[in-house]
């Protein structure tokens, strides 16, 4: 180390200039994160990751990146989960050897299966403790725990020596935010943490090496022009991956005056009145949208950024799975789910759709007589769509009925937050009841971009985040995602409120990152739908007629729970309840709300296609 030193000493006093402090190998990692202009990395510390630490603190003194502490570890990869989707960024979390990665990997495997980029580091003992039992050891003596991350990140090593850092984070961050994205891990043993960095300052401009590809099949293009020319019907189904490129999807679907319906996750994307929206396809989705995939007058679907997972293609529905579909995506493994599409067209969703909004704004130019009379007879019979056309129980949806029906807290959720409130709703009925019956009272314009030389180059119209109004996990599903979620969502954007829709289950599991919210003193409303049960699993087995096993759970006072961790809190049994909360003042405090509400426990969400695929399930 002291050679080391020496030599950057005589290198710079050679040259004139002031000598550069020497730095360690965790410092070299944290100024790549500020190259990133990361601010915030989620963790838990300890003693075989204290290195990383202590190079944080040093960043927070200058002003730069700020470690939040997650009261477990999951919940730190479930706030590194929500600040990615929310700021656009690569979330960070960290935890230390042994049990403190092993708690990661829940979160991590979520991230892995939706999709979410992510830099996940975790400490180790030192390296010639390797093989003697140190405390906590996970190397391929110990608990291996670099074996359990292989089959739930896109990139996996074990940093060995100095010189090793820069090279397998280029290659880490690359295969988190490249095609197809998810979680990077780099595991680094406390004494190559402290170890001498190989140069003072970092050798590479992360900016310009991770910058997204515009790389298309311009083959396939021309190909999906023909078609969409001669189609006469088309619909856009809109999956979660088309965060990015929603301005030119929304752009192109007024060009073509085509409907859309979305996936549960790509939701949040569309405004619910868009006037050519005609709702969810999927778990817990509308029959309307089913509907008009379904009519055989529909010849040709257009499916863009859905991986095809039972969630959202409705359990492999053959409404969806037909020859009338073309599946649009830059993920390779997700069009190999498609085997039966017409056309696959890979390629970054964004440059596809400003490449075809150009297209068909060029071709309806070229006839300019045409295309003025069919945009205002289009104008003229396409009124606003109205949501509770979409639902199923309507009556239900403006019940006064004690306790308050889920659909009807559904309904309040979507009218008395702000337009701009972010929503995330976790795993179980939560997913189910929201996806099907909230709707945001969103007044936004619906995204389209002005016409302009295809607008191919990012413009203020496009978006840098992947979340919209409304965010769910698929997949993966872990429950208590959004509670942290929620945490990583509140702190890369703090102007608009954040509304957490969980159960009781997940609060009893996750709960404890209300904690972390008091701290950082964020505004989230988290908001409990209190059955006193796994309210999934105990319709589940009713409707299915199985045992009733393993699904109740006693009587929880979550307010008193979130008021002992620091947190306002209100209970809710009747609509009234509701209407009688301030919600301006709870948006407005600097500090998360809980409502426990207490739903009809016997409303039976709607989850029609879940069963569809447990009923079928061995017929597959």
């Amino acid at each position: 180390m002291n050679a080391h030193i020496s030599l950057i000493h005589s290198q710079t006093e050679s040259a004139g200039e002031n000598p550069a402090p020497p730095i360690d190998v965790a410092d070299l990692l944290v100024a790549y994160l500020e190259q990133l202009e990361i601010e915030y990395v989620f963790g838990v510390p300890g003693g075989a990751i204290e290195p990383f630490y202590n190079a944080i603190a040093r960043s927070t003194r200058r002003g730069r990146i700020r470690h939040i502490l997650a009261r477990h570890e999951a919940g730190a990869a479930f706030m590194a989960d929500g600040y990615a989707r929310e700021s656009g960024k690569i979330g960070v979390c960290c935890a230390t050897s042994g049990p403190g990665a092993t708690n990661l990997i829940t979160g991590v495997a979520c991230a892995y299966d939706n999709n979410i980029p992510m830099l996940v580091i975790t400490g180790q003992p030192a390296l010639p403790a390797f093989g003697k039992n140190p405390l906590q050891e996970s190397s391929c003596t110990g608990i291996n725990t670099l074996g359990m991350f292989r089959h739930c990140t896109r990139y996996n090593s074990l940093v060995s020596h100095p010189k090793q850092l820069e090279a397998k984070l280029v290659a880490a961050l690359q295969r988190a935010v490249r095609a197809p994205r998810g979680p990077s891990h780099l595991t680094v043993p406390v004494d190559v943490f402290r170890g001498p960095s190989p140069r003072p300052d970092p050798s590479y401009d992360l900016q310009n090496l991770l910058a997204p590809s515009s790389m298309v099949d311009n083959d396939a293009i021309e190909t999906l022009r023909d078609m969409l020319t001669k189609a006469q019907n088309v619909v856009l189904l809109i999956g979660g991956l088309c965060g990015e490129a929603i301005g030119s999807i929304l752009q192109f679907a007024a060009l073509k005056g085509t409907a859309i319906v979305t996936t549960p996750d790509g939701k949040g994307l569309v405004n619910p009145r868009h006037p050519l929206f005609r709702g969810v396809f999927g778990f817990g989705g509308h029959e309307t949208a089913e509907t008009i995939l379904r009519d055989r007058s529909t010849d040709l679907i257009l499916a863009i950024g859905a991986n095809m997972g039972e969630w959202n293609s409705g359990g492999w529905s053959e409404s969806l799975l037909n020859e009338r579909l073309v599946h649009i995506d830059e993920y390779e493994e997700h069009l190999a789910r498609t085997p039966m599409a017409k056309l696959h067209v890979r390629g970054r969703i964004q440059s596809v759709f400003s490449r075809l909004v150009e297209l068909f704004h060029n071709q309806q130019k070229a006839d300019n007589f045409e295309y003025a009379r069919q945009r205002e007879s289009r104008d003229r019979n396409i009124a606003q769509w109205e949501p509770h056309r979409m639902l199923t129980e309507a009556a239900k949806f403006d019940s006064d009925a004690v306790p308050i029906k889920p659909q009807r807290l559904m309904k309040e959720l979507g009218l008395i937050f702000p337009p701009t409130t972010r929503f995330l709703a976790d795993t179980g009925n939560s997913v189910s009841w929201s996806v099907h019956y909230l709707h945001s009272s969103i007044d936004r314009r619906l995204g389209e971009r002005r016409l302009g030389g295809g607008g191919r180059k990012p413009s203020p119209g496009q978006r840098k985040t992947d979340g919209g109004w409304f965010r769910v996990t698929m997949n993966f599903a872990a429950m208590g995602w959004a509670i942290g979620g929620a945490v990583g969502t509140a702190v890369a954007n703090r102007k608009h409120p954040v509304v957490c829709i969980t159960g009781d289950g997940s609060m009893l599991m996750n709960g404890q990152e209300i904690s972390v919210a008091v701290a950082e003193k964020v505004s989230i409303v988290f908001v409990v739908l209190n059955d006193q049960s796994l309210g999934m699993v105990k319709h589940g087995q009713r409707m299915a007629g199985a045992e009733q096993i393993g699904c109740d759970l006693p009587p929880n006072d979550f307010a008193a729970l979130a008021r002992a961790l620091g947190a306002a809190a209100y209970s809710i049994r009747t609509p009234d309840d509701l209407a009688k909360l301030d919600i301006a003042a709870i948006c407005a405090r600097q500090g998360p709300t809980l409502l426990d509400v207490y739903i009809d426990p016997d409303e039976e969400p709607p989850m029609n296609v879940r069963m569809r695929v447990l009923v079928n399930q061995g017929d597959r």
